[in-house]
């Protein structure tokens, strides 16, 4: 009985720590009009995540980064990695960068996880304290 018990419950944790994760695919919420814009598929590769544009929903899918500098330069948005380089850190994704194809720019970037169902990012120059904040929201 305290085995089955046991195994339940290491079950049940070990379910809920796997959600608690940034991997699988996001809708992006534009911060000044409130419209989604894109799905972004957020992967994991060795202990890295990264993030990638696989569905665009108010432009079309051929549109070119013309704003974007070197390589990305004039490439279609659709498939770009536009998230790079994030690290776990506790209950946070940091060390690394999110580019925002409308300007072009990059910025250092954060995401915190609000629920399984909600991401909060903030791009910034400098300090998190100089930036903007964007929620994406997953797709089931």
């Amino acid at each position: 009985m305290k085995l089955t018990f046991s195994i339940i419950m290491f079950v049940c944790v070990f379910s809920a720590l796997q959600a608690q994760d940034i991997v699988g695919v996001w809708k992006t919420i534009d911060d000044r009009t409130n419209l989604p814009t894109s799905h972004v598929e957020i992967y994991k590769l060795d202990n890295t995540y990264y993030g990638k544009v696989v569905a665009m929903l108010r432009d079309d899918p051929a549109t070119l980064c013309s704003e974007c500098k070197g390589d990305k330069k004039n490439e279609p948005i659709m498939g770009m990695v536009i998230l790079r380089d994030m690290k776990k850190e506790n209950d946070i994704w940091s060390s690394g960068y999110i580019m925002d194809p409308e300007n072009g720019k990059e910025y250092k970037c954060n995401i915190y996880m609000k629920s399984n169902l909600s991401l909060e990012l903030r791009g910034y120059i400098g300090a998190p304290l100089f930036g903007r904040s964007q929620d994406w929201i997953r797709v089931k």
